[in-house]
């Protein structure tokens, strides 16, 4: 894939982190960066740095002469992919979504489904750096519709899943979206 250097030299010399590079059907080659990782004052990937990282990129592959119809260029957005370990330690603390390569089997101890391959919990990395990384995380039971749930319910018990990288298949942040502070405008 002499293409994705290509790509990833483009977009370091920009001063930006390659985040993803994926082909799709029709020729569409999406390119998604972000800023390198300086603390949490990192800003965030604008309109003008994609358009920037577009028009560098559209000169570049032409001289390659790599074949593509049509460049996007984008953020990684707030359901960011995580693949390094750099975006592990960058998001520790976060709420993240994980799939497994494979179920854990019987790791899962009845714990668990024996089955079950994806997750959503917070991000954390234990004392000894060689042991991977955590998964805290609690299966809140889903109300019926209508019930109202108890206050008095204990809350369900945290779990922790550790794991090591290469055994994911996939990582995400998990967005957290809340609406409902949005009101209706009257309109005159």
């Amino acid at each position: 894939m002499a293409f994705h250097q290509t790509i990833e030299q483009t977009v370091t010399g920009l001063g930006y982190d390659l985040v993803d590079v994926e082909r799709s059907a029709g020729g569409l080659l999406r390119v998604t960066i972000d800023w390198p990782w300086k603390g949490p004052d990192t800003p965030f990937v604008t309109v003008e740095d994609c358009e920037k990282v577009t028009r560098q990129l559209q000169f570049v592959l032409e001289v390659e002469a790599v074949p593509y119809q049509r460049l996007e260029v984008s953020s990684p957005g707030i359901d960011r992919p995580l693949r390094h370990e750099q975006d592990f330690q960058r998001f520790a603390g976060e709420r993240v979504d994980i799939t497994l390569k494979a179920p854990l089997g019987a790791d899962a101890a009845g714990l668990v489904h024996a089955s079950r391959k994806k997750f959503r919990g917070t991000l954390v990395r234990p004392q000894d750096p060689a042991q991977g990384w955590e998964l805290h995380w609690q299966d809140e039971p889903q109300a019926k519709p209508g019930h109202k749930v108890s206050p008095k319910r204990p809350p369900p018990a945290v779990q922790v899943l550790g794991f090591k990288l290469d055994e994911l298949r996939e990582a995400r942040l998990a967005p957290v979206v809340d609406f409902k502070g949005r009101t209706l405008r009257k309109t005159a």
